[in-house]
C-alpha cells in the first residue's frame, strides 16, 4: 500500500521545478494528481508523464491570483476525480530587490500570486477538503519566511505572510480534520534559481558563496521538497499541523 493511494491532490505551479517534483512523487506514491499553472505546455508534459507511468493526473490551466480561473479549477478536479483530499500551494514567482528597489507594480504582482494566490486557493478548496474528512494543506514557503536576506524585501515579506497564513489556517480548521503546514525550504536547484545564478558576473562563484552558507554542502534537490510534502500529506503526519518546517541544509540552525 502506497502512502497516498485513493487520495486526489492538487498541485499550484505544478509544471516544472518544486511543484513537478510533488506531482512526480505524489504518483508515485498512490495519489490521483491534477496540476495547476498558467503555462499550459509544462503543465500537459507532466500530466503525460504521470499517465505513462501508469498514473492518473489532469492538467488545469489556472493563475492562482484569479479568483475565478482558482474556483474553476478546483470543479475541475472534482469533476474529474470526485473529491479532493490534499492542495498543495506551490505557485510563486520572486524578485529581487531592496524596498527602493521595488516598483509598486512588481510588489503588487509578487504579493498576488505569492500570498493572495495561497488564500485564494486554500479558500476554495476548503469546502472539497472539509467533505473529505481529513484533508491535508501544504504550503511551499520559503526559509525567507523565517529568516531575512538582503535584496528579497517582497519575497520574504510575502513568504512570512504564507507562514503565519498557515498558522493560521491550521487554528481554524483543525476541529475539522484539516490540517495545514508550510515547508520552508532555503535554495532549490530549479529553472528559476538557475536562471538568477546565470545573471551573475561569475556564476561558478555565485554558486560556490551560496553553497558556502549551507552547513549540509549542497543546494536542496525539488526532490528533497517532494519528499517532505508526500509526508505532510500523509497520514504518516496526522499530529502535525501549523508547522513551519525549515528545509534548508541546516542554514537556519546558526
Amino acid at each position: 500500500m502506497t502512502r497516498l493511494s485513493g487520495k486526489v491532490a492538487l498541485i499550484t505551479g505544478g509544471g516544472t521545478g518544486i511543484g513537478r517534483a510533488c506531482a512526480l512523487q505524489f504518483s508515485r506514491e498512490g495519489a490521483r494528481v491534477a496540476v495547476a499553472g498558467r503555462r499550459r505546455e509544462p503543465l500537459a508534459a507532466v500530466a503525460a508523464e504521470i499517465q505513462a507511468a501508469g498514473g492518473q493526473a489532469l492538467s488545469a490551466s489556472c493563475d492562482v491570483a484569479k479568483s475565478d480561473q482558482v474556483e474553476r479549477t478546483i470543479r475541475e478536479v472534482v469533476a474529474q476525480f470526485g473529491a479532493l483530499h490534499v492542495l498543495v500551494n506551490n505557485a510563486g514567482i520572486l524578485h529581487v530587490g531592496s524596498v527602493e528597489e521595488t516598483s509598486e507594480a512588481e510588489w503588487d504582482r509578487l504579493m498576488d500570486v505569492d500570498l493572495k494566490g495561497v488564500f485564494l486557493v486554500s479558500r476554495a478548496a476548503l469546502p472539497e477538503l472539509r467533505k473529505s474528512g481529513r484533508g491535508a494543506i501544504v504550503n511551499i514557503g520559503s526559509v525567507l519566511g523565517l529568516v531575512g536576506m538582503k535584496k528579497r524585501a517582497a519575497y520574504a515579506a510575502a513568504k512570512g505572510g504564507v507562514t503565519m497564513l498557515t498558522k493560521a489556517m491550521a487554528l481554524d480548521h483543525a476541529q475539522e480534520g484539516i490540517r495545514v503546514n508550510c515547508i520552508c525550504p532555503a535554495i532549490v536547484e530549479t529553472d528559476l534559481v538557475q536562471t538568477i545564478l546565470s545573471q551573475a558576473s561569475d556564476r561558478e562563484a555565485a554558486v560556490r558563496l551560496r553553497t558556502a552558507q549551507i552547513p549540509l554542502g549542497r543546494m536542496g534537490k525539488p526532490e528533497d521538497v517532494a519528499a517532505l510534502a508526500v509526508f505532510l500529506a500523509s497520514e504518516e503526519s496526522s499530529w502535525l499541523t501549523g508547522a513551519a518546517i525549515a528545509l534548508d541544509g541546516g542554514l537556519t540552525a546558526y
